[in-house]
């Protein structure tokens, strides 16, 4: 298969995974979650687990030999040197709560790093993807990064932990840059913040407690669109991730 024809791929198991999560959402609303992870304020649902068996069937299907990794407990080896990396639904919070800020996230990485990245924004009917050395789209539009240069004018979205200890360091980190850009925004999403720097909806991000699911398919279309995108050091050994409009990538990072 093409670069093109793995996108398609991904493309057509996000979007059917949405349908799953936009079905069952009226009844997880109403059940709320099934269980919890990391912490007690980090929820797990039955249509996270449901949303990433569509996934992992469909993938399953056109690519025996492949590796998945999902956040939900999904890791079977491969054999054809290419991983699909999935969040089946990123924003969980967001959708027990009712708000539409999540994200099916899903990458097909090979030896040199992500071959292609969906995320799709069901509830927003939103899909953002990307191949590498193709460009960025939304839908069917090419898009880049707004391209500001000044920090103090920049709108950056970041995210905070499930702990609280690491909430509190990431507090630290925000009251040095609050002050030092134009705005904050907190989307609850790390795929999502990704595809709105690739967009150009704001113009950079950062966390640094991510999981490689949250960022893989967002990191493509950032770099895709013109950003520059970093790993940076999380907690425990976790990462992290900042994407950013290239002259403010330097700056940023010198604050966190």
């Amino acid at each position: 298969m093409t670069d093109e024809s793995l996108l398609q791929l991904a493309r057509d198991a996000a979007i059917a995974a949405g349908r799953v999560l936009l079905s069952e959402r009226p009844a997880v609303i109403a059940q709320g979650p099934s269980a919890t992870k990391s912490s007690a304020t980090d929820p797990v649902t039955r249509a996270d687990t449901a949303a990433q068996q569509v996934i992992a069937d469909m993938l399953s299907v056109a690519r025996p030999a492949d590796a998945l990794f999902g956040e939900e407990g999904l890791n079977r080896p491969g054999e054809s040197g290419l991983q699909w990396v999935i969040d089946p639904l990123d924003g969980t919070v967001n959708y027990l709560y009712g708000t539409d800020d999540w994200a099916v996230s899903i990458a097909l990485r090979d030896e040199a790093g992500t071959v292609a990245g969906v995320v799709h924004a069901p509830a927003f009917g939103r899909t953002y993807t990307a191949v590498r050395g193709g460009g960025c789209y939304l839908d069917d539009r090419r898009v880049t990064v707004r391209g500001c240069r000044d920090l103090s004018r920049a709108v950056v979205g970041t995210g905070f932990s499930y702990d609280a200890a690491t909430r509190g360091a990431q507090a630290a980190v925000l009251a040095r840059v609050l002050p030092r850009v134009a705005d904050i925004r907190r989307c609850g999403s790390a795929a999502l913040d990704l595809a709105k720097v690739a967009s150009g909806r704001i113009d950079a991000f950062y966390e640094n407690d991510l999981h490689e699911w949250d960022w893989a398919a967002g990191a493509l279309l950032a770099t895709e669109a013109g950003a520059v995108v970093r790993q940076i050091a999380g907690p425990d050994q976790r990462s992290g991730v900042l994407a950013a409009s290239p002259d403010l990538a330097d700056p940023l990072a010198g604050l966190l």
